[in-house]
């Protein structure tokens, strides 16, 4: 049987493997094609006979209306970890399966998070800035003495409190555990048993945003996780609490942050994602010492990149084969596609 498989790109890019020659190596007969789409419009005129479509759920729209709209459709395979802007309640009434990456970047996430909490800890922006800008006029300098090193700490004995206890936050503990700090949780969708086997003590927002030195933001972005923290969450944190996203900037409201930090409520933020994105040269927070700001970076590496790229071509070659994806989001499709497609598919 032939298939058609789409990759729909927000943007061009020279960097993507030839899906169309994996597939065929595969052993399945296909026919590829990749196609710019910014709207739904173009995604639908894309994709119209396609049995699989790769695109980026964070930025396309795979909304009701395309779903419904393309009659072939089997499989979404959105390629990295965040899937905004892909309706699964739809995919999954119309029988369509979705994945993403799920494992995408974890090492590189949970060592940027660390990153940033060292940064702050040890204000090694702060002190690079000041060198360059000729600020260590002497050895010891009575600046540096006066000003930077009493707002210096050591990591041990801290509180890195984890909102959200996913595979980025995860992968983070046995690195913040290394560095001797305790670790506080809290996930309403995660039960007690598995804080308990991580070593994790399970808390409420509440309690977490008053114990922590450090709090690193890592929930998915949906309509009850949109500020998040704002002017109240600030003013339960510790004067000297750090805040630390490398999640998504609308967890935070940006305004209740940015009089939390010239008010002296927290001692400082350290962020890979602002809201908007990219934050506008004109932003307050770019004024203050006391904020890091990281330009969405934490995912980057050429080994993750690599490990990006090749994945939605082994995905598309597991479903087209009759097998379910690694990532799958919707499990509960599953009915469905095999009663849309039953005709061809050997498995259970």
């Amino acid at each position: 049987m032939r298939f058609q498989v789409v990759q729909v790109m927000f943007e061009p890019g020279s960097f993507m493997p030839d899906y169309g020659e994996m597939l065929k190596e595969a052993g399945l007969d296909v026919e590829f094609k990749r196609v710019n789409c910014t709207s739904e419009e173009e995604i639908i005129a894309a994709a119209q006979d396609a049995d699989a479509v790769i695109g980026v759920a964070t930025y396309q729209k795979f909304s009701r209306k395309v779903i419904q709209s393309l009659p072939k459709l089997r499989f979404i395979m959105s390629m990295g970890i965040g899937y905004d802007n892909l309706d699964l309640k739809a995919a999954t009434e119309h029988g369509v399966l979705a994945a993403n990456v799920p494992d995408y970047c974890l090492d590189e996430m949970s060592d940027h998070v660390m990153a940033l909490v060292l940064a702050c800890a040890r204000k090694i922006v702060k002190l690079g800035t000041m060198v360059k800008e000729g600020g260590w006029q002497k050895e010891p300098d009575p600046n540096i003495q006066r000003n930077i090193w009493p707002t210096m700490s050591r990591l041990r004995g801290q509180t890195l409190g984890l909102v959200g206890l996913g595979r980025v936050p995860r992968a983070l503990l046995p690195k913040a555990k290394a560095f001797g700090m305790r670790v506080i949780a809290c996930d309403p969708y995660v039960d007690s048993s598995v804080f308990q086997s991580l070593g994790v003590e399970k808390v409420d927002l509440d309690s977490l945003l008053a114990q922590s030195d450090f709090i690193s933001l890592h929930p998915a972005l949906t309509p009850e996780t949109m500020h998040m923290l704002g002017a109240g969450e600030f003013a339960k944190m510790k004067p000297t609490a750090y805040l630390v996203n490398t999640a998504r900037g609308a967890l935070v409201d940006h305004s209740a942050l940015y009089q939390a930090l010239t008010n002296k409520q927290i001692a400082g933020a350290a962020l890979d994602v602002t809201d908007p994105a990219p934050i506008p040269v004109s932003d307050p927070l770019l004024k203050l010492d006391n904020v890091i700001i990281t330009a969405h970076s934490a995912h980057a590496s050429i080994p993750a990149l690599m490990e990006l790229l090749e994945r939605p071509g082994r995905e598309v070659a597991r479903v087209l084969k009759g097998e379910w994806p690694l990532g799958l989001l919707n499990p509960e499709a599953k009915d469905k596609y095999n009663q849309k497609w039953r005709q061809e598919l050997n498995r259970p």
